[in-house]
């Protein structure tokens, strides 16, 4: 956006300089910086202090607060024009929430003298700012109110329903459980089948201090919940398992992909899913579906919910997630980051929001899960913003059997120079590498460090470079948040090796990290055996050295719970009204820049209006231009005004063949990586190098559309439309903002697939992913 665009941008689009001259405007630009924010990232964070406050120029933001338990309340919803961080500077306060990115966004920051010397001498900029500062106070004042009534017990297992939920994690060789009762705390059951792949299976359950053992002969999935029933008999008939008492099922599922953001109810389309993406996760997926099954089986009636270890993960912004490869195999095949751990790091950072009696949202939490798999991650007020498991659980640090990061040219050498298949690669990275591999004896940390104390050199070096990529990770993790208040240990390693953790905080103390080596050393002398958690940190020591015990199992349960009142309430919404949402078919068309628009029109034209559209101040021109591709050309294709930044042009999936592009189907305004063409109009030709997408079908929504329907700003949902052939059409994307009204578009293809015309009307089926 060129300067002049810029000034008057500010001149006719934001509220706060409506009364600034266009020399004051000038000089403010001068003295400010464009920034740009990716989707995900921070602009702005709870407890900041800020020096500039920011004007949206575009994209669009959220400003919202989180919760004990980290859930999100958007206080307010920012697009073009709208300001942010000026309350701080007007009440010299610290930023008192997060200002979000919602996609892409430009940003101008404007430094505090310039709030001092401008805003503060202009009795309007002052009065429309302590009427957004009123709005906000109220929006945030509600929000605080809203976690007070659910403050009793962040991991507190409160459903509407009384009786048990039922929290599974089937593996190939291990079924770890947990059951809870919504009604009473105290009655929770934990348990393991070992041997699951062997014909002595053995299962082991605990109350409290107290542990039984059952022996299970010719053990099936198929007879789990009958082997659960008798061991659990075993601690006395007060904590007998009954199928008849259970209320919920959840299920621990590791690879959920870019699919699903939260735990969700399960369904025949959510098991396809789940199955699909074992591409990514061949060893754990296939199992999960596997228990689901056999859980649908033993309790066709009670609600299934599956808990994904990637969704917590989902908050990362994409320079955190995207490898260095093409953008296409991100886009077109989903290679990226997606982290695993998620049920671990999420309770990790609950547990220790609710130990230090603190708001989950102004915390900033290293959380590191160190047992058979090892992942660490940076949690930033209650967010993900960045884990150190890649696509598959086997990239990220040394682990007890698995390689961790290696250099991807090693592989191509076994390949090539040692003829090794990608089965025997997948053997090597996943079961005979890691401590394993280096130390030569076992991926045991006990026998490693029993062996390294006994003068094993291996040993030593594998302990050490264990410990190092740990430390390591902690520091980067602490850099990627700008600071860090808690650093938390669990898994089988984290919580039972003192020298472990004693060599991950070794030389951090300029970070603030201290440890008290004499409460580490004691805490593993009582062989690991704590309550929920330990603090290990010195006195003095600004971080909080925390051990947490894993429990995996209640934050599934606490997860289903959750995604059953999500459900719950899209059924209440539909059962209430069953609202409608108008359905419009979007026609190809074209968005132009300003100078674009000159190129194609002459020097100084401006777009002609011919009629409104749907969304407040969108019309249609007067003018059309024809497209040019590589192969052919597409003639009188309209052009939509206003103008904007960037030129995009929308066509149908079956006109990229006509043109000979082949553009990505992608949200308006998402225009990395994808292809451009020729545009041809009556006074000459302007060439853009990207802009042509298939729009992806979605749903404009005003807030109080978003309330009604229990959705919000990117949510995924289905969504039937009734006709002589009706469809359900899936990864509907809703977008809300104040301007927007209620309509579904989608394009001529999609139309033409279920004879669907604009003014039908559909109706949301279910949610697929929630942001």
């Amino acid at each position: 956006m060129s300067e002049i665009d810029l000034k008057q941008f500010f001149l006719e689009q934001v509220p706060l300089f409506a009364s600034f001259s266009a020399e004051k405007i000038e000089d403010i630009l001068t003295r400010s910086r464009l920034a740009t924010f990716e989707g995900n990232e921070a602009m702005l964070e709870t407890g900041d202090e800020t020096q500039h406050f920011g004007v949206m120029i575009s994209g669009h933001a959220e400003v919202s607060t989180s919760d004990n338990i980290g859930s999100r309340h958007v206080v307010a919803q920012l697009g073009p024009g709208d300001v942010f961080g000026v309350m701080a500077l007007l009440t010299a306060e610290r930023i008192s929430a997060d200002v979000i990115a919602g996609n892409r966004c430009f940003v101008l920051l404007v430094p505090q003298a310039v709030f001092a010397s401008h805003i503060l001498v202009n009795p309007k900029a002052v009065a429309y700012l302590s009427r957004q500062l009123a709005e906000r106070t109220r929006a945030m004042t509600a929000g605080e109110k809203a976690e007070q009534l659910g403050g009793s017990g962040l991991l507190a297992l409160h459903g509407a329903q009384a009786g048990k939920v039922v929290a599974l994690n089937v593996g190939l060789q291990q079924i770890h459980f947990g059951i809870y009762d919504t009604r009473e705390s105290g009655a929770d059951i934990l348990g393991v089948v070992e041997g699951v792949d062997t014909p002595q299976a053995k299962i082991s359950v605990r109350v409290g201090p107290q542990q039984k053992t059952l022996d299970c002969t010719d053990f099936r999935l198929s007879t789990l919940f009958e082997a659960i029933a008798q061991a659990s008999a075993l601690l006395g008939p007060a904590f007998t398992f009954h199928p008849a008492d259970v209320v919920a099922i959840g299920h621990r599922v590791v690879h959920g992909g870019n699919r699903f953001a939260s735990a969700v109810v399960v369904t025949p389309g959510t098991l396809a899913d789940i199955e699909a993406l074992a591409t990514f996760a061949p060893l754990h997926n296939p199992a999960n579906v596997a228990g689901i099954r056999a859980a649908q089986k033993a309790f066709p009636n009670v609600a299934q919910v599956a808990v994904f270890d990637t969704a917590f993960h989902q908050t990362l912004a994409p320079y955190a997630y995207l490898y260095g490869l093409p953008y296409e195999l991100y886009k077109q095949h989903g290679i990226r980051r997606y982290g695993f751990h998620g049920s671990s790091h999420r309770y990790v950072s609950l547990k220790a929001a609710e130990v230090l009696g603190r708001p989950l949202g102004e915390l900033e939490i290293v959380s590191c899960h160190l047992g058979i798999g090892a992942s660490l991650c940076a949690i930033d007020h209650g967010r993900s913003v960045d884990t150190s498991m890649g696509m598959t659980p086997t990239d990220g640090l040394i682990m007890p059997s698995r390689s961790g990061s290696i250099d991807p040219a090693v592989m191509l050498h076994l390949i090539e120079a040692h003829g090794m298949s990608p089965a025997a690669l997948s053997e090597l990275i996943n079961t005979e590498s890691g401590m394993k591999g280096l130390s030569g004896i076992s991926g045991d940390i006990h026998a490693i460090e029993a062996a390294a104390a006994a003068g094993d050199h291996r040993a030593l070096l594998a302990h050490k470079a264990f410990c190092y990529q740990v430390r390591k990770n902690i520091g980067a993790y602490a850099a990627a948040m700008g600071g860090i208040d808690v650093l938390a240990f669990t898994g089988e390693i984290g919580e039972s090796s003192a020298t472990v953790r004693s060599l991950a905080c070794q030389g951090l103390s300029w970070m603030g990290i201290r440890l008290d080596e004499d409460k580490n050393r004691a805490l593993s002398q009582n062989l690991g055996k704590f309550e929920s958690h330990a603090i290990i940190s010195a006195e003095d020591s600004p971080v909080k050295i925390m051990v947490i015990a894993n429990d995996d199992e209640r934050l599934i349960a606490w997860e289903t719970l959750r995604a059953i009142e999500r459900n719950s309430l899209l059924l209440e919404a539909q059962a209430e009204e069953a609202p409608a949402i108008p359905v419009e078919i979007s026609a190809h068309h074209v968005h132009l820049s300003q100078a674009d628009v000159e190129a194609l029109f002459g020097p100084g034209h401006q777009l002609t209006p011919m009629h409104e559209l749907s969304q407040p101040g969108q019309y249609a021109c007067q003018e059309k231009v024809h497209l040019i591709g590589p192969k052919g050309r597409i003639a009188n294709v309209r052009v939509l005004g206003p103008t904007r930044k960037e030129t995009q042009v929308e066509i149908a999936m079956t006109e990229q063949f006509k043109l000979g592009v082949q553009p990505p189907i992608r949200q308006s305004g998402d225009l990395t990586g994808t292809p451009g063409l020729t545009l041809e109009g009556p006074y000459g030709n302007a060439q853009i190098e990207r802009g042509v997408i298939c729009a992806q079908r979605h749903i404009h929504m005003s807030p109080d559309d978003a309330l009604r329907f229990r959705v919000r700003d990117n949510t995924v949902v289905r969504v039937r439309i009734a006709g002589e052939r009706e469809l359900i059409f899936g990864d509907v994307v809703v977008r809300v903002n104040p301007a927007f009204r209620l309509a579904m578009h989608i394009d001529t293809d999609e139309g033409n697939a279920g004879n669907i015309q604009t003014g039908m009307l559909g109706y949301i089926e279910g949610i697929e992913s929630r942001p």
